[in-house]
């Protein structure tokens, strides 16, 4: 890839906005305020229900060191750093905008802890390891993805309900905690994470992609969820094969988080095909 290849701005796709019945939350989420008060009980409770809350998790100083470590990125204050995909909606007006409007344009940031101290101090917290060695079951934690995931004020898109296993290429059977910080206060409205207890347990469901690689709608409509509202430095860990999706951002506040993947040290990566076989290629020629 040539220089100025690289430095062409990436867009996510444009979909239409979903249906409103697809998020109908009847309750929110159960949690701790502190990582240091998760014991078995709780560790009991993830397993059962597939996730746990914690409402504090890191400090206001830590959630302003890590915002401010995004916006560095986005400025372009690491010209070597990339991985920025832009909302669809943005592509013709991108050029025209000034630095904060820029920021309320991007979509996700990827691959970004070796790039910044301060977002890589997040996912190697000390007070967060020990945490997640317990519900890996003692493996040793081993970080495999990093996003930032921003919803911009009205324009903040959907990222509709599936399963992140769906999207590793890991052994079905290898336990994965995802880890989702929220940054600005996430709340119903500027999108936050909506989630179906329990049904982790069901295995994989087929996926297709539509708006996204996602769960069929129709297995969806009606389906009461749980919210998980959040305030900055909140954290929510959820199991790899737990249902979850966020809605559109229809209110005029931001919605920045990061998201964080683990899994035991050690284990191999399969090949795509066989990641398809449990999670369907395009629906295994089912339709959606």
């Amino acid at each position: 890839m040539s220089p100025s290849a690289s430095t062409e701005p990436k867009f996510d796709v444009v979909a239409d906005l979903h249906a409103p019945e697809l998020y109908q939350p009847m309750a929110v989420a159960q949690g701790v305020e502190h990582l240091s008060d998760i014991g078995p009980e709780q560790v009991a409770f993830y397993h059962e229900h597939g996730y746990l809350a914690v409402r504090q998790a890191f400090t206001p100083r830590e959630v302003q060191d890590a915002l401010a470590g995004l916006v560095d990125l986005i400025m372009g204050k690491r010209p070597d750093f990339t991985h920025i995909w832009f909302e669809g909606k943005a592509r013709e007006i991108l050029p025209t905008l000034g630095p904060e409007a820029r920021q309320d344009a991007v979509r996700k940031i990827g691959d970004f802890v070796e790039f910044d101290a301060r977002l890589k101090a997040l996912s190697h917290h000390p007070a967060l390891l020990p945490v997640l060695r317990t519900l890996l079951h003692g493996g040793t934690p081993q970080l495999f993805q990093d996003m930032a995931l921003i919803k911009p004020p009205r324009l903040g898109r959907e990222k509709p309900w599936h399963q992140d296993k769906a999207y590793f290429e890991y052994p079905l059977e290898t336990p994965v905690v995802g880890v989702w910080i929220a940054l600005d206060e996430a709340t119903i409205e500027n999108g936050c994470m909506q989630i179906l207890p329990g049904r982790h347990k069901e295995g994989p469901l087929l996926h297709f992609q539509r708006r996204d690689w996602q769960i069929c709608d129709h297995t969806i409509l009606g389906t009461k969820s749980i919210a998980v509202p959040l305030k900055p430095g909140g954290l929510l860990l959820f199991d790899g094969m737990l249902p979850h999706g966020t809605p559109h951002n229809s209110s005029p506040n931001r919605r920045r988080a990061l998201q964080y993947h683990y899994l035991p040290a050690g284990v191999k990566k399969i090949e795509a095909a066989e990641r398809l076989k449990h999670f369907g290629a395009d629906g295994k020629n089912v339709t959606c």
